[in-house]
């Protein structure tokens, strides 16, 4: 595992986090950021959901910039807030809200919209009269847990509170952070961090494509592939612990020269 030399690219704060515990274990990483998290303005719309926060049944938060900007404008409302069960895709994500004081729940196996719809408590949260759902999310994302929510006879909303933008880099920083730090592997965090590194790579796509990448999910995994990316790890989560398990179990190959 100590041979890997891996990029990461999820927003700085989370990839210090990652990066220290990669160290821990003896793994080499280097941070660029391809995600950069922009709070949207509060709209009257917005406002309004949290006011009846109390009418849904189910909170469902999908990210931790989701967790800590939704509990900001829950403070801002709610002395106390209703006492409706949370869920999240992931435990990183749950230990916010929990450690916030929110009765929370998330899947332990798998780290995705596909495991949180299995969860037993997510069901019966859903299955009372006339079940409200509120989503906690960014500006975009994948519409699965909606439509399956909605098939389950539940209406679901949308709080969406911040966007994911691209930082602004020079040309080929990509490129040459690889090369000049001799990197053997690249991690991402999400579809549209897979897509933010696609971006940057631009033309040197088709050679950094050879280098193992390592995702979240079989979604992501999905996504890589049909991209062209040769050798795609999924880790089954998101987590530092998801990717240290992933690997524990990949061989690392020659740094890159």
């Amino acid at each position: 595992m100590k041979g890997w030399r891996l990029l990461l690219t999820r927003p700085a704060e989370e990839s210090k986090a990652v990066a220290d515990v990669l160290a821990e274990q003896g793994v080499f990483s280097s941070s660029l950021p391809l995600l950069e998290i922009e709070p949207l303005p509060v709209s009257e719309e917005s406002r309004s959901i949290i006011y009846n926060l109390a009418t849904y049944c189910a909170v469902i938060v999908v990210s931790k910039p989701a967790a800590r900007l939704g509990l900001e404008r829950v403070d801002e409302v709610w002395p106390q807030p209703p006492m409706q069960k949370w869920f999240t895709v992931g435990a990183a994500t749950a230990q916010i809200l929990d450690d916030y004081g929110l009765r929370v729940f998330f899947p332990e196996h798998g780290d995705d919209s596909e495991a949180l719809l299995e969860l037993a408590q997510l069901e019966q949260a859903i299955s009372g009269y006339d079940p409200k759902v509120l989503i906690m999310r960014g500006e975009d994302g994948r519409e699965l847990l909606a439509e399956r929510l909605r098939e389950r006879g539940a209406t679901v909303d949308y709080l969406p509170l911040y966007r994911r933008n691209l930082p602004l880099y020079p040309a080929s920083t990509l490129v040459h952070r690889v090369a000049a730090e001799r990197l053997n592997g690249l991690v991402v965090s999400s579809g549209q961090g897979f897509e933010h590194l696609r971006e940057m790579a631009g033309d040197a796509w088709p050679v950094l494509s050879q280098l193992p990448l390592f995702v979240p999910s079989p979604r992501v995994a999905e996504l890589a592939r049909a991209a062209g990316a040769s050798t795609v790890v999924d880790c089954r989560g998101a987590s530092a612990s998801a990717l240290l398990a992933a690997l524990r179990e990949t061989p690392a190959p020659a740094s890159q020269a």
